[in-house]
Parts: C-alpha cells; structure tokens; sequence
C-alpha cells in the first residue's frame, strides 16, 4: 500500500482538493443555538484487535494516527422512518477529529431524528465537551448531499465547515480545544447522549447511509491527513490497514438498535451503515 506522506505545510497545501465546501459564500441567515443532547467520544469500546470494534454510540470507521490537520466527509441525508416511534429517537452523521482514544471530539454534522412519529433534519457543531450547537439557518432534508470538514489551524484553534451541497448554503466555525490530542479522524453514525440516567439515547430508523465519494460524487471525501498520511480512508493511497477501524454499534439498556456498517468501497472513500432494531 502506498500512501500519502506529508508534513504540516504539505497538509495544507492538499485542502483545496476539498474547496468545494470552503469556497460557497457562507449562509448569511445562519445562526447557533445549543442543542437539547450532546454528541461525544467513543463509549463502551470494545476493540476486537482484527481491524474492527464495538460500541454503544458509534458505527462507522476511524483512522488511527498522530498530529491530524484536517478530516473531510461527505454523505447523503437519509430518510428517517418514525413509524410507530414512541417517545425521541437520533441519528447524527458526522465527521471529525479525535474521541476514538481521546477526551475531546472535534466535529460536525446533521442530525435525524424522531419527535414521536414526526421526523426532523438539523446541521450542528460541536468541540466536545462543550454542548453541540444546532445550526438555524442551514436547511438540511432527505436526499441532500452534505459535505464537511474539520481542521487544525495550529495553537488550539480548530475550524469546522459543512455545506449542503444540494441547496448552495455552508457554515464555519472556529474555536479553541485544550488538550486536543489530534490522535485520530471519523465518520460515524452516532446515537448521542443522555437519557436521565446518562444512558445513550434510542438510534433512529435511518435505513441504509451512505457516506463518502461514491456516494456523493464530492471529491476529497472521506479523507485525512495527519503527520504522514493524507488521503482516503483506505484504498491504495489511503491509511495503512492497520490503522484502520470499522465500528459497529450494538445494543445497550438504553439504545438497543444496532449499526452495521459495510467494508470500505474499493478506492477506500466511501462505506455503508444499515439500521436494525
């Protein structure tokens, strides 16, 4: 496997590859409000040491490595069946930096969700451990493609941007992270966090999500670079094998749905995650 090898200038220099999301004019009407849960790091993990891992959060992969600059993602806003829901379900899709083996989460992304049998679409952000904020202004609904990003501008500050690229409107944000470890990049499909007791809440029915270029036909997607590699997920330019996680999520008291997500597509962009009660 051959790969990517670049230090941080040559890590900057490899962005525009993804301009599409940093170029369209900011959504003017955009504003934040915090978010009734909270996303966060990786929760109940048990890693099988063959290349994949179990959680009661996350499903989706990471990439293992050290001084990340920047994760890009890309995928199709799935419909959210709430057909006989009762109570609140989620299911956010994201991507980002840290939280596989670290305390702060860099990361943004959409949210479906379940209000009973009513379904809803947001965009949001959030530097984990401070609250996820809800982006107002930013039209999310099924079928529309998304991209975004994350990335390290040195000190502590980090920029998040996502895009919907089926309506022309985007969003950044900058912020500080102490102690950001830089030590992995995602994208995941996550049930959030908390119910009263602090459990994880119920996964809503999403069906099948698609994640990455294959899908989207957004270039650049889904891509990283840290202190050696910049490309995709996998694939011939991509992350070493070994560095490489795919996550499922299982069952727990509060959350008992589950996400199955596929192997990498050949060029090591783009992957799956199916729903199951």
């Amino acid at each position: 496997m051959h790969c990517i090898r670049l230090g941080l200038m040559g890590a900057l220099a490899f962005l525009p590859a993804f301009a599409q999301v940093s170029s369209l004019s900011l959504s003017r009407s955009a504003t934040e409000k915090i978010a009734p849960h909270q996303l966060g790091t990786i929760r109940d993990k048990r890693d099988h040491f063959d290349g994949t891992a179990d959680s009661t959060n996350w499903s989706g992969y990471a990439v293992l490595g050290s001084s990340f600059t920047s994760a890009q993602g890309s995928w199709v806003v799935p419909t959210t069946n709430c057909s006989g829901v009762r109570g609140d379900q989620y299911a956010a899709f994201w991507v980002g930096l840290d939280g596989y083996s670290s305390s702060t989460v860099e990361q943004t992304g959409t949210l479906s969700y379940c209000a009973g049998r009513t379904p809803g679409y947001y965009a949001w952000f959030e530097f984990y451990p401070n609250p996820m904020y809800e982006i107002t202004g930013l039209t999310v609904a099924p079928g529309n493609r998304i991209s975004a990003s994350v990335v390290y501008n040195g000190g502590t500050t980090f920029t998040v941007t996502i895009a919907n690229e089926s309506t022309g409107q985007s969003f950044s944000k900058s912020s500080t992270v102490s102690g950001a470890a830089r030590s992995s990049a995602e994208w995941i499909v996550e049930a959030p966090c908390c119910t009263n007791s602090g459990g994880i809440l119920p996964l809503a029915d999403f069906g099948t999500g698609l994640l990455g270029y294959d899908s989207t036909g957004i270039s650049g997607t889904n891509y990283a670079t840290d202190s050696t590699t910049s490309g995709p997920i996998g694939g011939s330019i991509g992350f070493p094998s070994a560095d490489i996680e795919e996550i499922n999520k299982v069952g727990s008291r509060t959350s008992p749905q589950t996400s199955t997500c596929s192997a990498l597509s050949s060029d090591g962009t783009s992957f799956s995650c199916t729903w199951a009660q």
